[in-house]
């Protein structure tokens, strides 16, 4: 940018992450420094600083008014999230050319600190959609006498963190369906579809499980097939304008007739993609997993899954909590797969604690190693009465 003197005018943030990449969130303060370089001696009114964040729709529809008569309506809705506005240079003023007050910069390259805080009130996370965006930025102007403003926006992220580490979205989702196919007066037999995945939410880069059975009693070859649709709502005056995107898929083996297919944890890995935006009134992102049945010749049995993308990944006690909720559903065969009729009954009390070693938990407390003793007086002796117990009776239980 060369304008007269002036050789350059730039911002830089002061990123706190080690991709020098400025994100921030609700309540963080974005600090950084407006840079001026200028080849001789200036006067200038003011050099201010504007920071504004905003969610924006916009679309356009043709309408009909008659039978030669057509026209455009227009859609917009704006919500404005912070709008900031600091000096640093100079004063603002009204009038335009006055040479009073003015700041004098000598040549060289200036630099000009800025700060500011983001509200703690929640934040739609930065996005650039199809009919709407949010967008989030600092714009510098410099101002003086009898020159065009110099002028220089760059925008920054703001991610709002959602934890998928909360019950809501740690728990299963799962669902079952079955389509009869008729052609005129023949029938022929369902085909089932009943799939599960382990959780709810998910991070960008995490590969989805997906536990399904397909079962096809009809007379024709269909195909199993998985994939991941992204979901764009923009709401405006009353109307909704939707696009739903593809972002990731999957195909399973062909299914002749009166074939079963299972899938076992299946992985679809998740790309990298925009997080759900959930708590902004005019713009919603959603992603749902689609399983479904590709049925040549007739409408595909699908299973809507939702699914919602964070941007706080799983912790290793979650992680683990997931693998084992995800083993026991395999172990319970949540599909009916081949769950035994009568569960085979555990080993007696006499196979598994020896007289011996029940006897020898009636020992002192004394008799104990270290540690023991290092126990509470009556978690010890909770403890030592009832750690050889026998169990309940099976037929109990």
């Amino acid at each position: 940018m060369v304008l007269g003197k002036v050789k350059s005018l730039t911002i830089s943030f002061d990123c706190l992450n080690d991709s020098n990449v400025p994100v921030y969130s609700s309540g963080d303060t974005v600090s950084g420094r407006v840079s001026l370089e200028v080849t001789g001696e200036i006067r200038v009114k003011s050099l201010k600083i504007h920071a504004r964040g905003h969610a924006k729709v916009r679309w356009t529809e043709s309408r009909n008014a008659g039978s030669n008569t057509a026209y455009t309506q227009n859609y917009t809705e704006e919500v404005e999230y912070f709008n900031h506005k600091d000096v640093l240079v100079g004063q603002e003023r009204d009038d335009d050319n006055s040479e009073e007050g003015l700041h004098t910069i000598h040549s060289g390259r200036h630099e000009y600190a800025f700060s500011f805080e983001l509200p703690q009130t929640p934040l739609a996370t930065s996005f650039e959609g199809r009919h709407g965006s949010v967008r989030y930025w600092v714009k510098a102007e410099l101002h003086r006498p009898w020159f065009l403003p110099v002028k220089l926006k760059k925008e920054f992220t703001v991610f709002e963190h959602i934890d998928i580490n909360t019950p809501s979205l740690l728990s299963p989702q799962a669902g079952t369906k079955e389509k009869t196919l008729c052609c005129w007066f023949c029938t022929s037999g369902p085909i089932s579809l009943s799939a599960k995945i382990e959780r709810k939410g998910y991070t960008p880069g995490e590969s989805i499980q997906i536990f399904a059975e397909i079962e096809n009693c009809s007379s024709r070859v269909v195909v199993p097939k998985a994939a991941i649709y992204q979901t764009q709502a923009f709401y405006a005056k009353g109307k909704m304008k939707e696009v739903k995107q593809l972002v990731a898929n999957l195909r399973g083996d062909s299914l002749s007739s009166g074939k079963t297919e299972t899938w076992n944890g299946k992985q679809l890995k998740i790309p990298p993609v925009s997080p759900s935006i959930l708590d902004c009134s005019i713009i919603r992102v959603e992603y749902s997993l689609m399983v479904y049945v590709d049925i040549p010749g007739a409408m595909d049995l699908f299973l809507n899954l939702p699914l919602v993308i964070g941007t706080i990944p799983l912790h290793p006690f979650g992680s683990r909590t997931s693998s084992v909720s995800s083993q026991c559903s395999m172990n319970m065969n949540w599909l009916g797969l081949t769950l035994p009729e009568r569960p085979e009954a555990p080993p007696s009390y006499a196979e598994v604690v020896t007289e011996e070693q029940r006897q020898s938990s009636l020992a002192p407390i004394g008799a104990c190693d270290d540690f023991e003793r290092a126990l509470p007086g009556p978690l010890f002796a909770y403890i030592q009465e009832f750690r050889f117990l026998p169990p309940p009776l099976y037929s109990e239980v």
